[in-house]
């Protein structure tokens, strides 16, 4: 019996003996720390700090990861609330009562200008554009005699606006294709005064930008060709420290103004830039009283001080001239209105 255990007891000995044998083999073929290490390649140290990195930088993926999901639902809610307002703007939109008057810009002056001041006109004629898709009481816009510089520097800088709506730009001179009876040219050399706006009439306004190099030629023009002509009753409201000639985009917007209130005055101070010093007539008239009787009594006490002030009143022509040559670089056209 004992016979028989011992040949099992050895096989099973060898057994364990083969594998030790092969885990000391496995264990001499790693790489150990001591003279035998093999050192790592640059491909294999290279993933070893991407896998590190990876670890370390867990809690800041998840933290990405919030903030992500957070701007996309700030993202979803902008989103709503400016599709409501366009939906408001809509609604609004449709209120929208347009009139029959037809404003022109007369752009038949490109010849007339340099290119610096055709790029004023057309940066006018983009502020008509807005003001009138923004009106409440929009006209009917019309840009006729478009072509030359004032065409070729829209295609080069405003390619969009062969999509505008709600205007006619025609190459054609405004003759053409309305009535003389129905034309009115608006030029503040007219002696006529509007009172009112006829919105039956088409009104013209000269797309020339020269800084009065060119001054009455509007109204010139339109008496040669026997065209009817005004100017708004700027005088009548406002009076202006700066000279009483305004850029096309604001005789543009008065007018839009206008149709809205039916209040001159308030049109014009809705208008008029600060820099035009505007005050209405009845305040200008009040200070100017107050300083007659300041000077008066000034006068009586003082006789030299009386003289000093007659001088600077004499003075004071040169003085508006002055400030008429410093305004004189604005943007402005030779078609509007005291």
């Amino acid at each position: 019996m004992s016979s028989e255990i011992l040949p099992a007891f050895s096989e099973t000995s060898n057994v364990e003996r083969k594998q030790d044998l092969n885990e000391d083999q496995e264990e001499n073929q790693k790489p150990g720390l001591g003279e035998g290490f093999e050192p790592i390649s640059k491909r294999q140290m290279k993933k070893l700090m991407k896998q590190k990195q990876w670890e370390e930088q867990r809690e800041l993926r998840k933290q990405k990861r919030k903030e992500k999901r957070k701007r996309k639902q700030l993202e979803r809610q902008c989103q709503l609330e400016s599709n409501s307002e366009g939906s408001d703007r809509k609604r609004i939109r449709r209120d929208v009562v347009y009139s029959p008057l037809r404003l022109i810009i007369d752009c038949s002056f490109d010849s007339l200008m340099v290119l610096k001041d055709i790029k004023k006109l057309h940066k006018q004629i983009q502020r008509c554009y807005a003001e009138n898709r923004r009106a409440l009481h929009p006209v009917q816009f019309y840009l006729t005699s478009h072509g030359g510089q004032l065409k070729k520097n829209m295609d080069e800088n405003d390619k969009g606006w062969v999509n505008w709506k709600d205007i006619h730009i025609k190459p054609e001179h405004y003759s053409e294709f309305i009535q003389k009876e129905e034309l009115i040219y608006l030029t503040s050399d007219s002696p006529n005064v509007l009172k009112e706006l006829d919105e039956s009439k088409a009104y013209v306004i000269g797309g020339l930008v020269d800084h009065n190099h060119h001054k009455g030629l509007t109204y010139k023009q339109a008496s040669e060709h026997g065209i009817d002509h005004a100017q708004l009753p700027l005088g009548n409201f406002v009076k202006m420290n700066s000279r009483k000639v305004l850029a096309i985009n604001h005789v543009f917007e008065i007018i839009l103004e206008y149709l809205e209130t039916r209040d001159w005055q308030e049109a014009f101070f809705t208008i008029l830039p600060q820099r035009k010093g505007a005050v209405p007539t009845d305040k200008a008239c009040e200070s100017s009283s107050h300083e007659k009787k300041f000077a008066r009594v000034e006068g009586g006490l003082n006789s030299d001080s009386s003289e000093e002030e007659n001088r600077n009143e004499l003075d004071s022509p040169h003085k508006e001239e002055k400030q008429d040559k410093e305004t004189s670089t604005e943007s402005t056209v030779n078609s509007i209105l005291h």
